[in-house]
């Protein structure tokens, strides 16, 4: 089969499936529900990481299988809330790039920023630490699982915070 052939068919094949007349808002709204499902997803497999290093540790707390499930968890719950901000926060963004003018919404944008580098370098960290083997003192596992909980914490009350937050109806 020719790529220009394999082409027309598959462009054919798009002619045919808009027609199909799908509501584009609920497409989109599938759309963006299966995007916060993927990063659910991803917040849940660096929690595994970060919940399995801490579990290696075996110190004290950290010594029951409980925790990896906690750090799956919470981080499914921070990626899913705190990641993709756009539909409150970026429509009372200003058309002007060069506004000077405060809004409210930078903090919310700031905090899940924040959230999701902390707990990115989290689960690298994390990963590092289980792929290279590595022991090292209960003080830096400390940090990891600082800076996983942290972030998380920060992506949660971002998310919280966009989708609770109301337009400032403006006078003209």
């Amino acid at each position: 089969m020719k790529i220009s052939s394999a082409i027309s068919s598959a462009f054919s094949l798009t002619r045919r499936v808009s027609n199909l007349r799908i509501a584009r808002s609920s497409l989109i709204r599938s759309a963006h529900l299966l995007e916060r499902i993927g990063l659910a997803a991803v917040g849940a497999s660096g929690g595994l990481y970060v919940g399995a290093t801490l579990l290696r540790q075996k110190a004290g707390l950290f010594e029951s299988g409980w925790i990896v499930l906690v750090t799956m968890l919470y981080g499914a719950l921070g990626f899913y809330v705190g990641i993709d901000l756009s539909g409150n926060v970026a429509a009372q963004r200003p058309t002007s790039s060069i506004s000077e003018e405060w809004n409210g919404s930078e903090p919310v944008e700031i905090m899940s920023a924040a959230g999701t580098f902390g707990a990115a370098i989290a689960a690298t960290l994390s990963v590092s630490i289980l792929v290279l083997d590595q022991n090292l003192p209960n003080g830096l596992i400390g940090f990891v699982a600082g800076c996983w909980a942290v972030g998380s914490s920060l992506q949660v009350a971002a998310g919280t915070m966009a989708r609770s937050y109301e337009a400032p109806i403006s006078e003209q």
